[in-house]
């Protein structure tokens, strides 16, 4: 799995460096550059948490250098030093560009800092992570009705369009916020295991179990109105569902609640295996089920690698053994259709025309299922 791992990540070391600082924003399907897209925080805090990640799991130093590289350009001009918070997007120069304050991008920048603090306890570090989780817990958390609401302007005010992308809606809460703030906050605790800290995750898991969660089909709801009424007509996104079924559960470890934890194994393991109604024969997954019933059956990169990782957690902790078989076809799969052998990194899905760098498309999800897989490899 460490070749593997290499494949995707020297693609961004020898292909996306910007000699101006940081990283480039895109490269087309044919690995053609546009040194002038925007920058985004996504994109950028996923590559900060993949380097310090892959550093600390094998300790090579063009690595760690790639993660030093990261958090300065992070730190420097994602962080927005008069109001708090990240900017959504910058220019290709390192200029704000879209200054909105989503969420969902500030708790990636959590967890990319708390990941690189665990590589390298730089107190400078971890001091940035808790400012960024003290402005979620200030201006998103809704300590009336539970949650986290998805955006507001540069200075914290009411913003008309909360969407992270044009396929979202436009509502207040969504599941895919509440995963990554959780998912941030669960890393930042491993570093800052605080009682404010431990309290918003175990929040958060509660409102998985208690509001995001179908309790008939044991599938997510996407999106939420403030009260908590679901908004996405009953779509089933199978990637979705895999990612939070050990997401989840590894907050839950993290935080070492032992009736929690015996209460998360119970859900994630529902959710999980509600998410492999997604999964075909060959090891791959489709995308999602519309509310219609219809079937968006493009086998996403990123699917694909949390399906990896859900099942191998299934072998591990929910004592299905079998799955790690169903991963390693999932892996093989992976090999076959999405890995660029020549070039690095995957394809966003087989044949597909969309980018091989972007906004949205990183080295996160895919290297994270690598190291999952080598970090559960003897647990399975």
């Amino acid at each position: 799995m460490k070749d593997a791992l290499d494949n995707i990540l020297r693609y961004w070391k020898d292909c996306m460096v910007d000699p101006r600082g940081g990283f480039y924003g895109h490269r087309d399907a044919h690995d053609v550059l546009d040194p002038d897209a925007p920058k985004g925080a996504i994109l950028n805090a996923r590559i900060l948490w993949s380097f310090a990640a892959a550093a600390r799991a094998t300790g090579r130093e063009d690595y760690r250098a790639m993660a030093r590289r990261a958090l300065d350009y992070c730190l420097d001009h994602f962080i927005d030093r008069e109001n708090g918070g990240v900017y959504w997007s910058l220019t290709a120069d390192g200029a704000p560009l879209d200054t909105k304050k989503q969420f969902y991008a500030i708790a990636f920048m959590i967890y990319g800092l708390s990941e690189y603090y665990r590589m390298d306890p730089d107190p400078r570090v971890l001091d940035e992570a808790i400012a960024l989780f003290r402005v979620i817990e200030r201006f998103s958390r809704d300590r009336e009705k539970g949650g986290y609401i998805e955006a507001l302007t540069r200075d914290w005010q009411p913003i008309a369009d909360m969407r992270l992308s044009d396929k979202d809606a436009n509502s207040s809460k969504t599941m895919n916020t509440h995963l990554h703030i959780l998912e941030g906050y669960a890393n930042l605790l491993r570093v800052w295991p605080t009682e404010e800290c431990k309290e918003a995750v175990a929040s958060l898991l509660h409102i998985f179990y208690d509001k995001i969660e179908n309790p008939q089909t044991h599938h997510l709801g996407l999106f939420f109105d403030d009260d908590w009424h679901c908004e996405d007509g009953g779509i089933q996104s199978f990637g979705h569902d895999i990612e939070a079924s050990w997401l989840l559960l590894e907050a839950a470890q993290v935080l070492g609640d032992e009736a929690l934890l015996q209460e998360s194994l119970a859900h994630t393991r529902k959710i999980a295996e509600a998410a492999l109604e997604g999964r075909c024969y060959d090891g791959s997954m489709v995308y999602e089920r519309h509310a219609d019933g219809r079937y968006d059956n493009e086998k996403h990169w990123w699917v694909q690698a949390e399906l990896m990782v859900g099942l191998l957690y299934l072998a591990a902790y929910h004592q299905q053994p079998q799955r790690a078989a169903e991963a390693r076809q999932t892996w093989q799969w992976i090999d076959s259709h999405l890995v660029d052998h020549e070039h690095g990194e995957w394809q966003w899905s087989p044949g597909s025309p969309k980018e091989k760098a972007g906004f949205w498309k990183c080295p996160y999800h895919n290297s994270r299922s690598l190291l999952e897989a080598m970090a559960l490899a003897s647990k399975v």
